[in-house]
């Protein structure tokens, strides 16, 4: 988990440095060839590259792991719950950050072994490195996709039928993959909302045959819930399935 959490901004800056390398034509900006081929920078584009990454990693978080689905089933489960704002915020993005690097721990690994690795040790080129990266990471999305998705944004972006997944551009394949996680995300959500609906009704029909109209059904149909949830061990059942769901 520590060494996920240490890879995850040198594989976010392979995939953004060619757009910062594009700051190349500033003429404050100054680069010099190396003997094995790659470019070195100066200290200033380096500072601009960091802070780039930086800016722009919690974007690539969400929009190219499972960050996304974990989130949203979770925030459903709480409002399912109706328990307001326990967990809080934070314990619910804490928990979804490390189910995500859970989940992508293989992923970051192959990234690591096959792209960066060579790449910071001078074995091989920055576009070579760049394209031995984005494998991981486009199989992962490709496995998480829908092919009618895909289909629907390679319509809306007038492409033709793509013969293989290395025809799929990145910016077709990200909207799909985020459009299936939407989608499965709520079908897993409902799922859970379902047994506690059926706790609420249970509770407000039994609150009117009693005559008491006056007394919310969430107050009473709380403590059920909670009781219910923690006698299946919920948070443990919730995490395998968020994880079991991915089929890595």
């Amino acid at each position: 988990m520590i060494r996920s959490l240490r890879l995850l901004l040198p594989v976010a800056l392979l995939f953004l440095l060619p757009g910062v390398a594009g700051a190349q034509t500033i003429p404050l900006v100054t680069s010099s060839p190396m003997p094995n081929g790659n470019t070195e920078y100066a200290l200033g584009i380096q500072i601009l590259m960091v802070m780039t990454v930086l800016t722009l990693l919690p974007a690539m978080l969400i929009t190219m792991t499972a960050f996304t689905r974990i989130l949203i089933v979770l925030a459903i489960l709480r409002q399912a719950l109706g328990t307001a704002q326990t967990p809080s915020n934070q314990i619910i993005l804490g928990l979804a950050l490390f189910l995500t690097l859970f989940i992508m721990s293989p992923v970051i690994d192959l990234v690591w072994v096959e792209a960066l690795a060579p790449y910071l040790d001078g074995t091989l080129g920055f576009e070579e490195a760049l394209n031995l990266a984005q494998v991981p990471l486009r199989e992962f999305m490709f496995s998480q996709t829908r092919e009618s998705d895909l289909a629907m944004f390679a319509e809306l972006g007038g492409y033709s039928a793509f013969a293989t997944r290395d025809d799929v551009p990145l910016f077709v394949l990200l909207p799909s993959f985020l459009t299936s996680e939407l989608k499965t995300a709520f079908q897993i959500g409902f799922l859970l909302f379902v047994p506690f609906l059926v706790i609420d009704l249970v509770v407000a029909a039994v609150l009117m045959s009693m005559g008491m109209m006056m007394l919310s059904p969430i107050i009473i149909s709380l403590p059920f819930k909670l009781m219910l949830f923690v006698l299946i061990d919920g948070w443990a059942l919730i995490s395998a399935t968020l994880v079991s769901s991915f089929a890595l």
